[in-house]
């Protein structure tokens, strides 16, 4: 009797030992499954203008890193046909843009919601030269002395469009329109300037920072032309809302602000 009994009390452990084991595994798989719902791997794409593109990708590491489950797709280019695109049906979650025109025309169309908007940062309008020029220009009137200089096309532009409109104020426009070489965005210009296939380019200034083959040679000032203001949204037909609307907050905290100084953009605040 005294075996009988011992058999039986140790088949009782084991079952016991084996039920605990199950409800735990059990227990593991449960907990493993609401992980991975909570962290479902996702893809933004972030339209952005072509000037934001070196800020924007020190800022994608960073959150990246913060948020593994996230990655994040960079369609950068001139704003006026980011926007177009978006207008036409592109498969967008946020918009940067480099002129608050183009964002408008969003808000307008009903794309971007005005409360899921904001104007993040400023820049400025800079004439460049290639490092050896020889030409003596040193300042917008002086782009008489050209051959050929570049700025974007302003229709689609932004800086094209600011430039411009710099060289109208300042009497110059009709006297160099004939050796403009348009340019689909900032980065052409500055490239242009680079490979001296033009004497001057106009640029922001957050670009020609970043060229160790140009120089500097003028500011444009404030009053010649519109408030270069960047505005940035959440697209309302985002199949990501969430994560949209955590990048958008992301690009706007101190960390974020930090590096696109770093790069020569202005606060605003």
């Amino acid at each position: 009797m005294k075996k009988l009994y011992s058999l039986f009390l140790s088949m009782m452990l084991l079952g016991l030992v084996v039920s605990g084991c199950s409800s735990n595994e059990q227990a593991k798989k449960s907990a493993t499954q609401k992980q991975g719902v909570s962290q479902k791997n996702v893809e933004l794409t972030i339209s952005a203008a072509a000037s934001l593109q070196d800020a924007l990708n020190d800022i994608k590491a960073n959150f990246e890193k913060a948020h593994p489950n996230v990655k994040l797709n960079y369609n950068f280019g001139a704003s006026g046909a980011l926007q177009q695109q978006i207008s036409q049906g592109a498969p967008v979650d946020l918009f940067f843009s480099a002129a608050e025109d183009k964002f408008n025309t969003l808000v307008q169309e009903g794309l971007i919601d005005k409360n899921q908007g904001k104007d993040v940062v400023g820049n400025e309008l800079v004439l460049v030269v290639p490092k050896d020029s020889n030409k003596g220009i040193q300042s917008f009137d002086e782009l008489t002395k050209a051959d050929k200089i570049s700025i974007g096309t302003p229709e689609a532009v932004p800086a094209g469009q600011y430039g411009k409109e710099t060289l109208e104020n300042l009497n110059v426009w009709k006297a160099i329109e004939g050796k403009v070489v348009y340019g689909k965005d900032v980065r052409q210009v500055l490239s242009y300037v680079e490979t001296n296939n033009v004497d001057a380019g106009i640029v922001y200034k957050t670009d020609a920072l970043t060229s160790k083959m140009v120089n500097i040679v003028a500011i444009a000032a404030e009053n010649t032309h519109d408030p270069i203001i960047y505005p940035l949204g959440v697209i309302k037909n985002s199949k990501q809302p969430k994560e949209a609307k955590e990048f958008y907050e992301y690009l706007q905290n101190d960390e974020s602000m930090k590096i696109l100084e770093q790069y020569g953009f202005k606060g605003l605040n």
